[in-house]
């Protein structure tokens, strides 16, 4: 009876650490980066329960019968990369505009995850979407539940603009397509608008708030520029968003709206094209940071360049603009202005996101710090710090692996060969 009961004792305990623990995956990891301390550490174990990192070992140990091992002995390893600004809906291609007029709702969602999992096999295994349909909101919710592979997003629903501001979703239509959008479609016109507009989002189930300060190059409108909001309905926005806990986001190309925004309170400035040095300190003042979105600015550049890729109105701004963009984070950078890793995916291709890392590189930023924008820098303005951003015990397993060391090649970041997301294996 008593051995019986032992018996039991003993399996009941081993059943208990099966469903507490699970199996877990062992990586073998020859280098291992610290982004933090900048340290590249050699021949280490990440040990990873569930979505968890558990623990990380000196050498290569091993688990259990009923555990995994993978080998990424000549890889180096590091946490997964965040985006912080991605148009996950679409792509830049000479037919993006009859679109608008050709796809349901449905087309685009079905399109969208396509672009999601280029994304995540490209080592992004966090992004932030800054404006669509709202079917990036449903994307979301797909990828949370395991229905469809792709990062972790974090999600604007749609962007808040102006009445012919940059993110008008009827700009260039003609007359009777046109109407008065409002609040609702996140066209704003006075403060209370404004409020309305935040608060839709918040009920469309958007995590962040992404409004349009200036004109655009991709919008059918005549500046790329020009400033689209009062101060009065950008205190509004701001004030709102904090209200709900929803961090803030400006895309902006002229210098006049990116002040507008800065002093209002916005967290974060998409492009900063055409920033002066003196706005530049003004975010320094503010802790206000840029996401360069050089990636963006060079693609732009590039569509102008092909006959009939762009309408003739947005080929002129994206050949005024598009190249300043990698000039003007030079200087931003060398001044001290805070930055954020952001590519404007979706202008440019998705899926070739690393290419930020060389371009930022190019520019003057030095490897590591580029890849601390990318990992906890974003992590922690997405209020994500103590859990992503690194490989720490108890953190999110979002890992990936490159063929080289980033330090002495960059371009290793635009191959990653190995991808883990929320202890996940997705590309071996």
């Amino acid at each position: 009876m008593l051995y019986v009961m032992k018996f039991c004792l003993r399996l009941g305990i081993f059943l208990f650490s099966v469903l507490m623990y699970g199996q877990k995956t062992y990586l073998h990891c020859g280098t291992l980066l610290d982004v933090e301390n900048g340290k590249m550490m050699k021949e280490k174990t990440l040990v990873i329960s569930e979505d968890k990192i558990m623990a990380i070992e000196n050498g290569f140990s091993t688990g259990g019968d009923t555990d995994t091992t993978i080998d990424l002995k000549d890889k180096v390893v590091l946490p997964g990369f965040i985006d912080m600004h991605v148009h996950i809906e679409e792509e830049s291609s000479p037919t993006r505009y009859l679109e608008r007029f050709t796809l349901n709702d449905v087309d685009v969602a079905f399109r969208s995850t396509v672009y999601a999992k280029r994304t995540l096999m490209a080592g992004f295994t966090t992004v932030r979407d800054l404006g669509g349909s709202g079917v990036n909101i449903a994307l979301r919710k797909a990828i949370a539940k395991g229905y469809v592979p792709g990062p972790r997003i974090f999600t604007a629903g749609k962007a808040i603009a102006t009445t012919g501001g940059h993110a008008d979703p009827t700009n260039g239509m003609r007359k009777e397509l046109m109407g008065d959008p409002g609040p609702k479609e996140g066209v704003v016109n006075s403060p209370e608008d404004a409020r309305k507009a935040v608060r839709q989002r918040y009920k469309d189930g958007a995590d962040v708030i992404k409004i349009t300060a200036t004109g655009g190059v991709l919008s059918v409108a005549k500046s790329g520029q020009n400033p689209q909001f009062t101060e009065a309905e950008l205190v509004a926005i701001v004030e709102t968003a904090k209200d709900y806990g929803m961090l803030t986001a400006a895309h902006a190309h002229g210098d006049e709206g990116m002040r507008r925004a800065i002093k209002a309170g916005i967290k974060t400035i998409e492009h900063g094209t055409l920033m002066k040095e003196p706005t530049m300190d003004l975010m320094i003042k503010h802790n206000t940071y840029l996401v360069p979105t050089i990636s963006a600015g060079k693609t732009a550049a590039k569509m102008a360049d092909i006959p009939g890729f762009l309408p003739p109105i947005v080929a002129k701004k994206a050949r005024e603009i598009g190249p300043v963009s990698e000039k003007n984070f030079k200087k931003a950078y060398d001044k001290g202005v805070p930055i954020a890793f952001g590519t404007d995916a979706g202008v440019s291709p998705h899926g070739e996101n690393g290419k930020e890392f060389g371009y930022m590189v190019a520019a003057g930023m030095p490897v590591l710090e580029a890849l601390r924008s990318a990992t906890i820098t974003n992590a922690q303005l997405l209020g994500m710090g103590d859990s992503l951003g690194q490989l720490k015990e108890g953190f999110i397993a979002d890992i990936v692996a490159v063929d080289e060391n980033p330090m002495d090649n960059v371009a290793t970041l635009n191959n990653v060969v190995f991808v883990m997301k929320d202890g996940k294996v997705y590309k071996e």
